[in-house]
C-alpha cells in the first residue's frame, strides 16, 4: 500500500497551508499507521507541507519501518517526537493526543491542531472498504456458525467466548472489541459485560461483536428470542428493526449526521420510547471501532462553516447504524449493521438477516 499511504499523507500536507503550517508531527499510533504502514508503540511521523515524510521510531521497529515504508526516511531514535520537531520550522501538533509535559518539553511554541488526520481518514479508499467488508464477513458467519449454541442454560460469558473464538478461527485477527452478550433483563444495559447467567427461554438476547482484520473492524449487533417471544417483545423489536431501517435508508453523502439520526430516533420518539434510546445512531468505523463521524442528535453550529462540513456524510464513509430500546427490569433491543455510503445508496457490509429470529 506504498502508493496508497503517499496518496493520504499528500490529502494531509494540502491541508497545512491553510493552518499556517510548515509540517505537522503525528504522534497518535493509529494515525501512524494510517499514513505509513507502521504499526507501533512508539513511531511518529513528520509531514511536510510538500508531503515529504520522515518517520521515527527505536530499534526494535526500526528493521520493519525500514521493510513496510521504503519510500520514507527512517531516524532511529527513541524519542520519537524530539527527533522529529527539529527538522522544520512551523510544526503542528495533534493537540488532542500529546500530553502537556511532551508539549512544553518540546518547546511549547507548537502550532496546536486537533483532528487533521482523522478528517484524512474519515472518507475510505476501496482497498479499506474492502478490508471492513472482509471483517463483516468474518462476522456473519462466526454469528450463523454460534448460532446453534443458543439455548436455555448456556451463560452469557459462553456465547461471547464461543462467538470471540469462532471469528478467530475464520481468519480475524481478534475480536474488534470485547463482545457484549446481554439476554433478557440484562438486555436493558446498552454496554453489558457477559456474566455468569444463563440463557432462560422467554428471554431476548442482544449480541454486539465484530471482527478485527488487518487492522479494520467490523462491528454488529443482532437481538434474538429463545423461545416464542411475548407480544411486547415482538412489538419492541419490530419498532427497533423499523428505526434501523430508516437509519440505514438516510445513509448518503450530503445527508447531516444529525439528520440520520433523526430518521431512526423520530420512529422511536414517536411511539413514546423516546427516553429509552440513550446513545447515539452509529459511529464512524474504520482503523478504529469508534471514529468519526458519529450519528447523533448534536446539530453543528451553523458557524463555522467547517463544522457543518464536517458533519455532512460523503462517498465511502463507513459506519454503523444501531438503534436500541431499553426497558429497565424487562430486556431491550438492539440492531445494528455496518454500511458504506455510496452514491447510489449506501452498501450493506453485515449481511446477516434482521428477522428476528426464534430459536
Amino acid at each position: 500500500m506504498t502508493v496508497t499511504h503517499a496518496q493520504r499523507r499528500q490529502r494531509l500536507a494540502a491541508m497545512l497551508p491553510a493552518h499556517e503550517a510548515d509540517a505537522i508531527l503525528v504522534t497518535r499510533a493509529v494515525n501512524v499507521r494510517y499514513l505509513t504502514g507502521l504499526a507501533s508503540s512508539n513511531a511518529a511521523v513528520l509531514v511536510t507541507a510538500d508531503a515529504v515524510a520522515t518517520l521515527a521510531t527505536d530499534s526494535r521497529y526500526a528493521e520493519t519501518a525500514r521493510r513496510v515504508c521504503p519510500d520514507i526516511e527512517v531516524v532511529e531514535e527513541r524519542d520519537v517526537a524530539g527527533g522529529l520537531v527539529p527538522l522544520a520550522d512551523r510544526v503542528a501538533i495533534e493537540a488532542h493526543h500529546m500530553p502537556v509535559a511532551d508539549y512544553f518539553r518540546l518547546g511549547g511554541n507548537l502550532l496546536r491542531l486537533s483532528g487533521l488526520v482523522e478528517s484524512v481518514r474519515r472518507v475510505k479508499d476501496e482497498e479499506e472498504i474492502g478490508l471492513i467488508r472482509t471483517a463483516c464477513a468474518l462476522t456473519d458467519q462466526a454469528f450463523a456458525d454460534v448460532l446453534p449454541r443458543l439455548r436455555p442454560g448456556v451463560t452469557e460469558k459462553e456465547i461471547a467466548r464461543a462467538l470471540e473464538s469462532r471469528m478467530i478461527e475464520l481468519g480475524a485477527e481478534k475480536p474488534a472489541f470485547d463482545s457484549i452478550v446481554a439476554s433478557g433483563p440484562n438486555g436493558s444495559i446498552p454496554h453489558h459485560s457477559p456474566s455468569q447467567r444463563p440463557l432462560e427461554r422467554g428471554d431476548l438476547v442482544t449480541m454486539d461483536f465484530g471482527a478485527l482484520y488487518a487492522g479494520y473492524h467490523a462491528d454488529m449487533t443482532r437481538t434474538v428470542a429463545i423461545g416464542e417471544p411475548a407480544g411486547w417483545q415482538r412489538e419492541l423489536y419490530e419498532l427497533v428493526d423499523a428505526a434501523q431501517r430508516a437509519g440505514r435508508h438516510a445513509v448518503r453523502p450530503g445527508a447531516l449526521t444529525h439528520e440520520v439520526d433523526a430518521a431512526a430516533r423520530d420512529l422511536i420518539a414517536g411511539a413514546g420510547y423516546g427516553g429509552c434510546f440513550g446513545h447515539g445512531l452509529g459511529h464512524g468505523v474504520g482503523l478504529e471501532i469508534h471514529e468519526v463521524p458519529f450519528l447523533s442528535p448534536r446539530r453543528p453550529e451553523p458557524e463555522p462553516e467547517a463544522a457543518r462540513e464536517h458533519a455532512r456524510l460523503e462517498d465511502r464513509v463507513p459506519v454503523t447504524v444501531e438503534p436500541g430500546v431499553y426497558l429497565p427490569g424487562r430486556g431491550g433491543v438492539r440492531i445494528e449493521d455496518t454500511l458504506v455510503t455510496r452514491d447510489d445508496g449506501p452498501e450493506l457490509l453485515t449481511r446477516t438477516t434482521k428477522e428476528l429470529l426464534v430459536l
